[in-house]
């Protein structure tokens, strides 16, 4: 209980962040005396706000939701209860997932804990995103594990801008069941934690399969593990090496090449032509399944309805338009419009059709690569965490030029880790990213851990 109780006081001193939607203490005093009398060691954990915990609000961040308590439990949230996880609150995210930042929320921005207290109601370095809430929880310490989700890089990135470790798993080794969709392909529950070594034990909670969710799977039961770096075969992507790339992302990535070579690892260039073709194929499949998936947000089913009296609100359609309008972002709304021109008739085989054969491409690319060695080691972002002010003067432009070394990962469905390796000139932290092949995500875990122990 002691554990708790510290972790419940941090988050209380640290609510200037934001980090948290909904704080649920109370519920997690009871898991802990729960998990005491099944004889389990309780620990403390903060969960994205869009998995869902009975009777516990969940919002997405969103108006549309602001009112919505889900009768049930996501699959994964239930696994790591079981095993004496104790959930403080509902973390703060882009508006139903859709960000970098984590400032598009309709419950305010989350503020890194690396921002200087005195001028964080000012200007702060933001946190990453989507999973910007969790990602602040751990690093401030009022959570050991922050659960997110991951659909184009939203717990990798945040993990690399607080110093984190963020394992983005093999698509569908983690239950979807009770994670509110944003690409249904891509989406995978995610996590953030300190050391290597958590995130493979919270990976082991979390997985295997879920009559709840048709896509769920498990992991091989001959998995491969590493115990020394010696003799792995490590790729570097050329593609990775563009403009956008800092000088300081491009020293860390080379630090971490040279200590694995160092420790014994054969660096291999590899190519992987088609992901310069990434971010617009992304782009078009998200914003599919992005119209797709809000269509139940309606606000006469459920969610926010709009209390308008004008002449325009008198029929459902009405209604609806104006509900969404009133409830949801400019970046939900545009991605919603996109979805839906895509996928008009006259432009379904030009845009998503297409999108989804160049989606092949890159999956074979990535399959290619990884028969050739055992690894990839590349940047997760192309620098350290900036202002918001300066993201916000460059119209947020920063995102797409980060996405690039995630999304493709998603595209792919393979296992991704983000490794806290290095920080800048300024000393903030910058992450590298170890890919595997589907389900090799306990493998990445084992050369994190070596690389990591060739840093010190």
């Amino acid at each position: 209980m002691h554990k708790i109780e510290q972790a419940i006081a941090s988050a209380v001193r640290a609510r200037s962040h934001n980090a948290l939607v909904t704080e649920t203490f109370e519920l997690a005093r009871s898991q802990a005396r729960a998990a005491l009398d099944k004889g389990l060691q309780p620990f403390p954990v903060v969960i994205k706000d869009c998995f869902a915990l009975e009777s516990v609000p969940m919002t997405c961040a969103s108006r549309m939701l602001e009112s919505f308590t889900p009768p049930y439990t996501a699959t994964v949230v239930r696994r790591l209860v079981d095993k004496g996880a104790c959930v403080i609150g509902k973390a703060n995210l882009d508006e139903f997932c859709m960000g970098t930042s984590s400032a598009l929320g309709y419950f305010g921005p989350v503020k890194s804990g690396l921002s200087e207290e005195s001028k964080i109601d000012e200007d702060w370095l933001i946190p990453g995103g989507s999973s910007g809430g969790p990602a602040v929880a751990v690093h401030m310490c009022f959570a050991e594990m922050g659960l997110g989700s991951d659909t184009g890089g939203s717990t990798r990135n945040p993990a690399a801008f607080n110093g984190l470790f963020g394992l983005k798993p093999t698509y569908g080794i983690c239950s979807r069941f009770g994670l509110v969709p944003l690409v249904n392909s891509m989406d995978a529950p995610s996590i953030f934690a300190r050391t290597p070594e958590e995130c493979a034990r919270y990976l082991e909670m979390m997985m295997g399969v879920d009559a709840l969710d048709a896509t769920s799977l498990d992991l091989p039961k001959e998995r491969r593990r590493i115990e020394k770096l010696e003799g792995l075969r490590v790729g570097i992507p050329k593609e990775m090496h563009n403009e956008s790339l800092s000088a300081d992302a491009w020293a860390v990535w080379n630090a971490a090449a040279a200590a694995m070579q160092k420790a014994g690892a054969q660096l291999e260039t590899v190519s992987l032509p088609y992901i310069k073709y990434s971010l617009i194929c992304y782009h078009v499949l998200a914003a599919v399944d992005v119209a797709s998936n809000m269509a139940r947000f309606d606000g006469i089913s459920f969610g926010y309805r709009s209390k308008s009296e004008d002449k325009s609100t008198s029929s459902t359609y009405g209604l609806l338009a104006a509900s969404r309008s009133e409830s949801l972002n400019e970046v939900v709304r545009r991605r919603i419009f996109a979805g839906n021109y895509y996928l008009m008739k006259e432009n379904r085989t030009k845009y998503y059709e297409q999108a989804l054969r160049v989606r092949r491409l890159i999956a074979n690319g990535m399959r290619k690569a990884l028969s050739e060695v055992d690894v990839l080691l590349t940047p997760v972002a192309c620098g350290p965490p900036p202002l918001y002010s300066d993201l916000s003067k460059g119209g947020f432009q920063r995102e797409d030029a980060d996405d690039f070394y995630t999304q493709p990962v998603n595209l792919a469905g393979n296992p991704a880790l983000s490794v806290p390796f290095g920080v800048s000139s300024e000393g903030l932290p910058i992450g590298v990213q170890l890919i595997g092949d589907h389900f090799d995500d306990l493998m990445l875990t084992d050369i994190a851990k070596l690389l990591m122990e060739q840093k010190r």
